[in-house]
């Protein structure tokens, strides 16, 4: 297999994952932000409200929401913005994209809808102040790649935000192990009649880099100075990257 790369657990081509990972979003674009709801209690509101406030957008500055899904950045980093600003509401599946802009536009927010890959941003260099990504690089085939093109698209100045499922603390690794493999798929079967893509999501997680690797993915990518905030005990890491 010619540079194959991780769905979960499984090593398929970069083709295969694009495929794999568009189905799993397919299939639950439309109980999305129930299972978030569900799997975190609720906590994944605040995690996102603290990662806005860490990327610090001021008024009139302009702010790309990269998996931008089902919209939540999208719409804190608009009221924080203002009329003055922009936020590009964006997302490599088209199902998740839909139902993001449907639910801004009901909570009365129309705001620049763009379907991408991150791989290849369709966007100037030096044409943002804050680029976000949240739940999303996990997904990403070439995350490598990916950080380049976000760190081109900023402007000198730009913050990078990455929220994350992570490393969690080793005394937790356990019952958190437990949950993921077994509730999990569980909640998703019962939920959004799909668990596979559920286990897929516990699977990702393992997978993906722990802190100090994206930290240092970060920094190879060309960004000035990062640093990284653990929550709910490293299951979830929201970093932030620089640009000076």
């Amino acid at each position: 297999m010619e540079n194959p790369t991780q769905f979960g657990f499984q090593q398929v081509s970069p083709e295969e994952k694009s495929r794999r990972v568009r189905g799993v979003f397919d299939s639950v674009a439309g109980k999305y932000d129930l299972m978030n709801d569900v799997m975190s209690g609720g906590l994944h509101r605040l995690w996102k409200r603290f990662a806005v406030e860490l990327a610090a957008p001021r008024r009139g500055q302009r702010v790309l929401d990269l998996a931008g899904g089902t919209g939540d950045l999208s719409r804190l980093f608009a009221r924080r913005v203002g009329a003055d600003g922009t936020v590009v509401h964006s997302d490599i599946n088209h199902a998740m994209l839909s139902a993001g802009r449907d639910k801004l536009i009901d909570r009365g927010l129309v705001l620049p809808t763009v379907l991408c890959n991150a791989e290849t941003l369709p966007f100037r260099s030096s044409s943002f102040d804050v680029v976000s990504i949240a739940f999303g690089l996990r997904n990403v085939t070439r995350k490598d790649v990916a950080l380049r093109e976000m760190r081109r698209v900023l402007r000198p100045g730009g913050t990078l935000l990455v929220l994350e499922f992570s490393r969690v603390a080793a005394p937790l690794a356990p019952a958190y192990d437990w949950y993921s493999f077994n509730v999990l798929p569980r909640l998703g079967r019962l939920i959004a009649n799909d668990d596979a893509s559920y286990r897929y999501l516990a699977e990702s997680i393992r997978v993906h880099p722990d802190q100090e690797t994206l930290k240092q993915m970060m920094e190879q990518a060309g960004f000035d100075h990062v640093d990284y905030h653990n929550l709910a005990a490293g299951v979830v890491a929201a970093h932030i990257g620089r640009v000076y």
